[in-house]
């Protein structure tokens, strides 16, 4: 397998946000080493991932959903001489998208797809209708006054219209599970897979090529990251994603999660346009997504076979950092009412 030249990495000062985030300690980890300078940034003073660079290179940030969250970025990364921008939280995603072209005229590259194609996948309910032409979807309809349970086959599945992280979904094993809920299409009801399923992370180029696409089985899931999972090799699945994050536009790393159905094939659950919290797994079967997209991102010409990968398994688990205790305590002291709550959820 061909090696990518790295030295493109050396003029590269990146700062990733959601550090607090699977995802964002996955990136700032992979890209340690390559990276000339990573800083890490985070609503809360207090996020975990924060403590994998020095306290210099550690931003606290607003929160996503702020009116200036993306000036507040560029004036940021302009303060510190940072020229690559990585969000890894969905809030964050759409006002970094927006904010592309200005960024790009202060020097800052930010590794994040379109704005168009963003709030596409953000969106289950219009996901599946950009895609049904593409890749096999679960039958999908939005719990509305116009939604009709008498022609469903039960169990079904209810999730959130708009989401991360698996919250709010639901399995009903009837259509009395669904007079208690709102029929205001905030919910979407699909059709109940219950089969293997399946997290594909997906690397498209600058030409809208798929340079990547490697499958994961989630073997065991805790708050919507997998937590035991194993790397496969299954043409069908790769196909299938790969065809979804093209169709869509979905520039750099996306996530796309499949489920197999009753007779075995695999549908579409939903697709996270960022880098996975799992992605560690990716890397440890030999596709370094975060520094392949980081290449693409830059110009870099990607190895044609940078997407070549062996299956791995991965078991994550707690470990401790021990921190200089006026480090927690200079952080606890800036915390604000809308962070602090989080704290203890």
């Amino acid at each position: 397998m061909s090696k990518l030249d790295t030295s493109f990495a050396g003029r590269a000062r990146v700062l990733v946000t959601g550090a607090g985030g699977a995802a964002g300690i996955a990136v700032i980890r992979a890209l340690d080493g390559h990276a000339a300078t990573i800083f890490a940034g985070d609503c809360d003073p207090l996020a975990t991932g924060l403590h994998l660079v020095e306290p210099s290179k550690r931003l606290v940030l607003p929160r996503g959903d702020d009116p200036l969250f993306a000036q507040s970025l560029a004036e940021l990364c302009s303060t510190h001489e940072l020229n690559v921008l990585v969000p890894t939280v969905d809030e964050e995603l759409i006002a970094v998208a927006r904010a592309a072209e200005e960024l790009r005229e202060r020097g800052i590259v930010a590794l994040c797809p379109s704005a168009e194609a963003l709030e596409t996948c953000l969106d289950k309910h219009a996901l599946m209708q950009a895609l049904a032409d593409v890749v096999a979807c679960p039958r999908s309809s939005l719990l509305d006054r116009h939604f009709d349970a008498g022609d469903w086959e039960f169990p079904v599945a209810v999730k959130p219209r708009t989401g991360r992280g698996g919250r709010g979904f639901r399995v009903l094993d009837s259509a009395a599970g669904l007079a208690d809920l709102p029929h205001d299409g905030s919910l979407l009801v699909q059709e109940f897979l219950p089969g293997a399923e399946y997290s594909v992370d997906v690397l498209v180029d600058r030409r809208g090529e798929v340079a990547a696409a490697v499958p994961r089985e989630r073997l065991r899931v805790d708050s919507g990251v997998a937590v035991v999972a194993r790397s496969v090799a299954d043409d069908e699945l790769q196909a299938a994603a790969g065809e979804c994050a093209r169709a869509l536009g979905l520039r750099g790393a996306s996530n796309v999660q499949l489920r197999r159905a009753r007779n075995g094939r695999p549908k579409l659950l939903e697709i996270n346009p960022r880098f996975p919290g799992t992605v560690a797994l990716t890397i440890a079967s030999g596709v370094d997504l975060p520094l392949l997209a980081l290449a693409d991102f830059l110009g870099e010409e990607l190895p044609p076979d940078c997407g070549e990968f062996e299956p791995v398994g991965i078991v994550r688990m707690l470990a401790e950092t021990v921190v200089d205790a006026d480090e927690l305590r200079g952080a606890s002291a800036t915390l604000t009412p809308e962070v602090t709550p989080s704290l203890h959820s």
